[in-house]
């Protein structure tokens, strides 16, 4: 692929520390006590894992969000500073999120999100539209003050993707996000086998470009506006081993966005997505360890 000038991407939101906890089976056994490995807290959360591979592909990523003034934002801050990634946060007393997220040993994982922040909080403006209008391309995550940006992304003729994670087809809470977005993602998770036929409800009640369901080890399915045909892409292998799926999806999303950013054919973005989920899955935590451009030529 050739690589082009990095693409200055706004990603609102997905900020907070996740601690994981290593145990040996979920669901866990019924027990007082569970001896479990070293447990460990990472900056991590969704807006953070797309930021910060898309940094490590290359583009130029500013991430907002709100943040707390606790000892959680000193460690976002100490993380964006190392890795060079800008970050602008607004404090709010309410404090950084939180996650508590359970790795069996085959990598799958049970989060327990401590969002904290009030459903009624909005950022202003004045804060936001300086960096929109500087971007040329918005990432929003699902967190309820990004879905008022939509006007503002439109009058700055910016395309907007987001990531629905594993909404279950109907919850309205998601609504605007899937019908607004020219770029859709979503987990097959919590869809119980209906995902070509949610795929199909995004494109027909939205204005979506394309949607892709992301199914883990089963791999990914790609719908596009106008085809009749759901393409399925498998699952790359890339001889490493599973540790922890925390972050393969943000992963899969920056790689795909990536391809997009380039140019190329939108089944390689596919298979790009493929490839950075996969290799997410043999690091710790979320975005640890970013894919690097030459690994990812490697991989391909």
């Amino acid at each position: 692929m050739q690589q082009l000038s990095d693409v200055r991407v706004l990603v609102a939101g997905g900020v907070g520390i996740d601690t994981i906890v290593m145990v040996p089976s979920l669901p866990l056994a019924e027990a007082d006590s569970i001896h479990v490995p070293a447990v460990y807290d990472y900056v991590a959360h969704t807006g953070n894992g797309v930021a910060l591979n898309l940094l490590a592909l290359g583009h130029h990523p500013v991430l907002l969000d709100f943040i707390g003034a606790d000892a959680q934002a000193a460690l976002v801050h100490a993380r964006y500073r190392e890795r060079g990634l800008e970050f602008h946060g607004v404090v709010h007393p309410s404090g950084t999120r939180r996650s508590v997220n359970l790795v069996s040993p085959d990598g799958r994982r049970l989060s327990l999100y401590d969002g904290r922040h009030p459903d009624d909080l909005r950022m202003e403006r004045e804060f936001y539209l300086p960096h929109m209008e500087r971007a040329q391309h918005l990432h929003l995550t699902i967190m309820p003050w990004a879905r008022h940006w939509y006007e503002d992304a439109a009058a700055c003729g910016l395309p907007v993707s987001t990531d629905l994670h594993d909404w279950d087809g109907s919850n309205p809470y998601y609504h605007d996000f899937a019908r607004r977005s020219d770029l859709v993602f979503v987990s097959t998770a919590a869809l119980r086998g209906r995902h070509e036929q949610v795929m199909r409800e995004i494109l027909e009640r939205g204005g979506a470009a394309a949607v892709i369901a992301m199914a883990g080890a089963q791999g990914s399915y790609l719908l596009r506006r106008g085809d009749a045909e759901v393409l399925h892409v498998p699952c790359a292998r890339l001889d490493l081993p599973v540790v922890d799926s925390n972050g393969a999806g943000d992963a899969f999303v920056s790689a795909f966005l990536h391809g997009k950013f380039q140019g190329v054919e939108i089944e390689d973005c596919m298979r790009l997505g493929a490839i950075a989920g996969a290799h997410a899955c043999s690091v710790p935590g979320t975005a640890e360890r970013s894919l690097s451009l030459a690994e990812l030529a490697r991989y391909l």
